[in-house]
């Protein structure tokens, strides 16, 4: 133990660490007078950073330690890919919003999206943000024209201020839609990129196309928007949806989030394939039970990548991995297909399209009766069935009433009498003898009425 004689300095720290909750992580904490010192002579003098200022920037070499006292840190994004998103959304976009902090003051970064602003020829809305009080939201207004890029217009997005007339003037300029708009692609193979936040959809959807057309960040869900994209592979077409990120309605709190989320919904909905993104890394969650589960219920076949299968570097972080897959989604999906990727450095990411292909050709695949007839024959021979009382359920026959996906009706004696259990079992038998892998199939039991029901 440590001499429980301190000095007032090292005493004083103490006191001062007591209150902080990040004190577990500290350094100084537990060291001695003389180690402090030596600590001081590596921290050297303090460095006060400006709002707007960087205290750091990527490639430098690190050759200081920091120890922040207030505030937080904020990273941005300044690189030449960078500028190129920005200008390929402005080309791309109907109505520029340009949002500027009105707390802060016009930044080097400001004037950078400036001249990306300024090379296109869209309208532009200059929005001065945290301008919260309207009495005094006027002031400074002046110094934003030097910007260049229109008249500065003040809002409070914290309450609300100037955002209704700021939205009307912007839809104002958005152009009409039309009643019907002719598909390029009509034949395109549609294939929405599913997943919760994070799990790499948004890599895996730039390793595709080959640009940066969607941000990654390393924080959850900050992928926004469904991007439809085109991409030709052999002669053929798919037409790719990067979906937002996925949450449940619950945790739902922000009108942007809730967006995001129906307009993943939509492309599940429109999709004939969903390629669902898990984190390798992280394993199958409870939130990769609930995007499957949104897929199978609007009939999508789905092939499950394993992203980020690079980072298991061992035998038990594999083993740990695949055992989540069995047990949370094994048992919803059996049929489906699964493959080990790495979105960042490329691997495996080719055999993608020969397990859309694949999937979309059992969900569009049509059984002809005479096999569906030799199926039934052989379900009524093996015996099993559901008995209540005096009541037997009798198969009559089976006919294919839909594709994509795969839809069967069967005609029954007593329809009241099929259970989940009894409809898993024929759907199980119906997998063992035609190929369904990857893809969902319905199946209905109505009743038939019978002199010998």
């Amino acid at each position: 133990m440590h001499d429980t004689t301190t000095s007032p300095r090292l005493d004083a720290l103490k006191v001062a660490c007591s209150a902080c909750n990040l004190r577990e992580l500290c350094l100084p904490v537990g060291l001695s007078d003389e180690e402090l010192s030596s600590i001081d002579d590596i921290i050297g003098t303090r460095r006060t950073v400006r709002r707007g200022e960087s205290l750091f920037h990527a490639g430098e070499a690190f050759t200081a330690l920091y120890a922040v006292r207030t505030g937080f840190f904020k990273t941005v994004v300044s690189a030449a890919d960078g500028r190129e998103q920005a200008l390929l959304a402005c080309e791309e976009a109907d109505v520029i919003v340009f949002i500027v902090d009105g707390s802060v003051g016009i930044t080097e970064e400001d004037e950078e999206v400036a001249r990306i602003v300024r090379k296109v020829d869209k309208p532009v809305f200059l929005v001065v943000n945290k301008k919260d009080d309207p009495v005094t939201e006027d002031e400074g207004l002046w110094d934003y024209y030097a910007l260049g890029v229109g008249d500065p217009i003040p809002i409070s997005a914290m309450h609300g201020h100037g955002t209704g007339d700021l939205l009307d003037d912007i839809v104002a300029l958005l152009p009409e839609e039309e009643d019907e708009v002719a598909d390029e692609f009509p034949d395109a193979l549609n294939v929405a990129i599913i997943g919760r936040p994070n799990a790499g959809k948004s890599s895996l959807f730039n390793r595709i196309l080959g640009a940066d057309r969607s941000i990654v960040s390393n924080i959850a869900g900050t992928t926004r928007d469904a991007i439809d994209t085109v991409v030709e592979r052999n002669g053929k077409h798919y037409r790719m949806v990067d979906t937002a990120g996925i949450r449940k309605k619950s945790t739902v709190y922000e009108n942007i989030e809730y967006y995001s989320m129906v307009r993943g919904l939509r492309a599940i909905d429109r999709a004939d394939v969903a390629l669902l993104v898990v984190d390798a890394s992280v394993g199958v969650t409870e939130q990769d039970q609930k995007v499957m589960g949104l897929a199978i219920e609007r009939g999508c076949a789905i092939v499950v990548l394993l992203n980020k299968w690079d980072l298991l570097d061992d035998d038990r972080k594999r083993e740990a991995c695949m055992e989540t897959i069995d047990r949370r989604l094994g048992v919803m999906a059996p049929w489906a297909q699964y493959l080990r990727i790495s979105a960042l450095t490329g691997r495996s990411v080719e055999k993608i399209w020969a397990m859309v292909d694949a999937a979309e050709k059992t969900r569009s695949q049509k059984i002809s009766t005479s096999r569906l007839n030799t199926f039934l024959t052989d379900l009524r021979e093996f015996g099993h069935t559901v008995v209540d009382g005096k009541r037997r359920l009798r198969m009559h026959y089976v006919t294919q009433t839909g594709v994509n996906p795969p839809t069967f009706t069967f005609f029954v004696n007593h329809s009241d009498l099929v259970n989940d259990t009894y409809q898993r079992y024929v759907e199980n038998r119906m997998r063992s003898t035609f190929d369904f892998a990857g893809t969902p199939i319905r199946l209905f039991f109505r009743k038939k009425e019978q002199k010998d029901a």
